[in-house]
Protein backbone atom coordinates (compact mmCIF):
# COMPACT_ATOMS: atom_id res chain seq x y z
CA UNK A 1 0.00 0.00 0.00
CA UNK A 2 0.99 3.29 -0.76
CA UNK A 3 0.24 5.53 1.88
CA UNK A 4 -0.04 9.03 0.91
CA UNK A 5 -1.29 12.67 2.08
CA UNK A 6 -3.05 14.61 -0.35
CA UNK A 7 -0.72 17.51 -0.56
CA UNK A 8 2.02 15.08 -2.28
CA UNK A 9 -0.20 12.45 -3.86
CA UNK A 10 0.76 9.05 -4.25
CA UNK A 11 4.50 8.08 -5.50
CA UNK A 12 4.60 8.10 -9.08
CA UNK A 13 8.38 7.41 -9.24
CA UNK A 14 7.50 3.46 -7.91
CA UNK A 15 4.78 2.74 -10.32
CA UNK A 16 6.98 1.56 -13.37
CA UNK A 17 8.93 -0.54 -10.57
CA UNK A 18 5.73 -2.09 -9.40
CA UNK A 19 4.28 -2.72 -12.47
CA UNK A 20 7.94 -4.21 -13.53
CA UNK A 21 7.70 -6.69 -10.16
CA UNK A 22 3.99 -7.16 -11.14
CA UNK A 23 4.77 -9.01 -14.40
CA UNK A 24 7.46 -10.88 -12.95
CA UNK A 25 5.70 -12.82 -10.38
CA UNK A 26 2.20 -12.45 -11.43
CA UNK A 27 -0.92 -10.50 -11.27
CA UNK A 28 -1.86 -13.46 -8.34
CA UNK A 29 0.67 -13.34 -5.99
CA UNK A 30 1.11 -9.31 -5.65
CA UNK A 31 -1.66 -6.38 -5.56
CA UNK A 32 -0.66 -2.88 -5.30
CA UNK A 33 -2.79 -0.27 -3.31
CA UNK A 34 -2.81 3.46 -2.70
CA UNK A 35 -4.31 4.79 0.17
CA UNK A 36 -4.48 8.59 1.46
CA UNK A 37 -3.63 9.17 5.34
CA UNK A 38 -5.68 11.64 5.62
CA UNK A 39 -8.88 10.09 5.40
CA UNK A 40 -8.16 6.82 6.97
CA UNK A 41 -8.06 6.97 10.93
CA UNK A 42 -6.47 3.64 10.52
CA UNK A 43 -3.31 5.43 8.91
CA UNK A 44 -3.04 8.17 11.35
CA UNK A 45 0.09 7.67 12.48
CA UNK A 46 1.75 8.15 9.20
CA UNK A 47 0.33 11.79 8.84
CA UNK A 48 2.83 14.55 8.48
CA UNK A 49 5.71 12.85 6.88
CA UNK A 50 6.75 14.43 3.74
CA UNK A 51 8.99 10.70 2.49
CA UNK A 52 6.22 8.40 1.12
CA UNK A 53 5.73 5.47 2.98
CA UNK A 54 4.83 1.71 1.70
CA UNK A 55 2.98 -0.67 3.71
CA UNK A 56 3.23 -4.75 3.54
CA UNK A 57 0.23 -6.73 4.21
CA UNK A 58 0.28 -10.53 4.47
CA UNK A 59 -2.52 -12.07 5.62
CA UNK A 60 -4.17 -9.36 6.79
CA UNK A 61 -1.37 -8.64 8.52
CA UNK A 62 1.41 -5.28 8.94
CA UNK A 63 4.57 -7.23 7.87
CA UNK A 64 6.73 -4.54 6.59
CA UNK A 65 7.37 -0.80 5.86
CA UNK A 66 9.47 1.12 3.92
CA UNK A 67 9.91 4.54 4.49
CA UNK A 68 11.24 6.20 1.37
CA UNK A 69 11.15 5.97 -2.79
CA UNK A 70 13.77 3.77 -2.46
CA UNK A 71 13.27 1.54 -5.28
CA UNK A 72 16.26 -0.71 -4.30
CA UNK A 73 15.00 -1.53 -0.80
CA UNK A 74 11.48 -2.15 -2.22
CA UNK A 75 12.08 -4.31 -4.58
CA UNK A 76 14.44 -6.22 -2.29
CA UNK A 77 11.21 -6.12 0.42
CA UNK A 78 8.54 -7.38 -2.26
CA UNK A 79 10.69 -10.29 -2.86
CA UNK A 80 11.10 -11.38 0.38
CA UNK A 81 7.52 -10.89 1.40
CA UNK A 82 6.61 -12.83 -1.39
Amino acid sequence: VDAFQAWSGPCKTVVDLFRKIRNEVGSDLLHFAVAEVDSIDALEKYRGKCEPVFLFYAGGELVAVVRGANAPLLHKTILEQL
